[in-house]
């Protein structure tokens, strides 16, 4: 079994710029009465809007669940409805998780005194990730659907409707009265776009550079295009503004999921080279391996850290302070390495463990490729492969030379190798 390491790299890129985006623009301050409430540095300093192009990636997070659900489901060995509920039970149970824990912390704030505001805010904060689950769920039950249909009639005719859909909604949400109700159809049909984009990656329709620079330059004619209109430069919401890009998602969101998906194509050799390195290569495994955990988490991890630093009384700079001017952006960045300590200590409490199976070599990981970019458990981007033998004398480093091979027809054997070093 082999990984795309490229869309591996892409998934991680996704993850990493949702988790920094949230950490940067989302701001507690600690109010005299010592509750928090929460703030936004965009509001005081809107020439940090184009950076949210950068950070927002959740369009790589739908391409690559797209890739990785179309991969996992051509090579399902039964049928469609046993693939769709393994597919549900890896979203689910750690969401499940979430709010178990979420729920018993926050009976426990408030049996300490907690006060209502800052509950409400770490309520906010813990649930708003859950958005994705619903269109994330509803793509992945009709991947099959899709992929047919991407088939039959190319990804730009499947794509067409949904950014019609979108722009319609555009369109209302600017003529009609404010307080007009419309559906959040755009929730779906916004994501369908990158999400079908990862469809036909992985039925190999978007391979090679043209694709990738088609896409990236539409993305980028798409975006400018809609500033000009009117179009918020922030790809996230902004307290305050009347219009937001994310909620519901408007047409520059889509723009600029499509512009990213082409540049990860075009970026795709460098990605590759990249993860023959040992240590990207461990980085990008290890998020992967945990990608729907660190997504959930996240946020509860902010307010943790927030709150439990808040109950000396003292405001600390970047953590507690109003985020008002560049001081706070730096004082923040400061923080974030506490609360990446943090989020992988919670992540690694979570983690299910997994017993070593046949195939297990030095570095005790299975089906790891030479230089670092390994299967991480059960992988939606695992394609079959030819099969090969570990040869030390030309992959891996030096120090993985031992092959421990067992029978399991033989226990003493095993007993043997697991009391060795791997």
């Amino acid at each position: 079994m082999s990984r795309d390491r490229a869309v591996d790299a892409l998934r991680a890129y996704a993850i990493g710029g949702v988790v920094l985006g949230h950490w940067l623009v989302t701001g507690l301050v600690l109010t005299g009465d010592g509750a928090l409430r929460q703030a936004s540095p965009l509001t005081a300093l809107p020439d940090l809007a184009p950076v949210t192009w950068v950070l927002q990636t959740l369009g790589l997070f739908f391409f690559t669940a797209g890739f990785g659900s179309t991969r996992s489901l051509a090579r399902y060995p039964g049928d469609a409805g046993g693939w769709l509920a393994g597919r549900l039970r890896r979203l689910l149970l750690p969401t499940v998780a979430l709010l178990g824990v979420g729920a018993a912390v926050l009976l426990a704030a408030t049996v300490v005194g907690t006060s209502d505001d800052t509950l409400a805010v770490a309520l906010r904060l813990a649930v708003s990730p859950l958005w994705f689950l619903l269109p994330l769920v509803i793509l992945v039950a009709v991947t099959g659907p899709l992929r047919a249909a991407v088939r039959r009639w190319g990804v730009t005719r499947c794509v067409t409707p949904a950014v019609a859909v979108v722009a319609a909604v555009d369109l209302a949400t600017r003529l009609l009265p404010a307080d007009t109700y419309l559906p959040p159809v755009t929730v779906l049909a916004a994501w369908s776009v990158p999400y079908l984009l990862g469809v036909a990656h992985a039925d190999g329709r978007l391979d090679g550079r043209r694709a990738g620079g088609t896409l990236a330059a539409g993305g980028a004619v798409a975006l400018a295009a809609l500033l000009a209109l009117g179009y918020p430069v922030s790809a996230v919401g902004v307290p305050g503004d009347g219009v937001s890009n994310l909620n519901p998602p408007s047409l520059l969101v889509v723009a600029l999921a499509v512009a990213q998906v082409g540049l990860g194509l075009l970026a795709r050799p460098a990605l590759e080279r990249l993860l023959t390195r040992p240590l990207p290569g461990r980085a990008v495994t290890e998020v992967n391996r945990s990608a729907v955990r660190i997504y959930l988490w996240h946020q509860p991890v902010l307010v943790a850290v927030t709150a439990l630093t808040a109950r000396g009384g003292l405001a600390l700079p970047g953590l507690h302070t109003v985020p008002d001017d560049a001081g706070w952006v730096l004082a923040r960045c400061c923080w974030l390495p506490l609360l990446a300590a943090a989020l992988v200590t919670v992540v690694r409490v979570g983690q299910p463990r997994s017993l070593p199976r046949r195939g297990v070599r030095a570095g005790g990981e299975r089906g790891h490729q030479p230089g670092g970019g390994g299967v991480a458990g059960r992988s939606a981007e695992c394609v079959l492969s030819a099969p090969q033998v570990y040869d030390h004398r030309r992959s891996g480093r030096p120090d993985l030379q031992e092959v421990i091979a067992v029978r399991d027809s033989d226990p003493p054997s095993r007993g043997r190798a697991d009391g060795q070093t791997r």
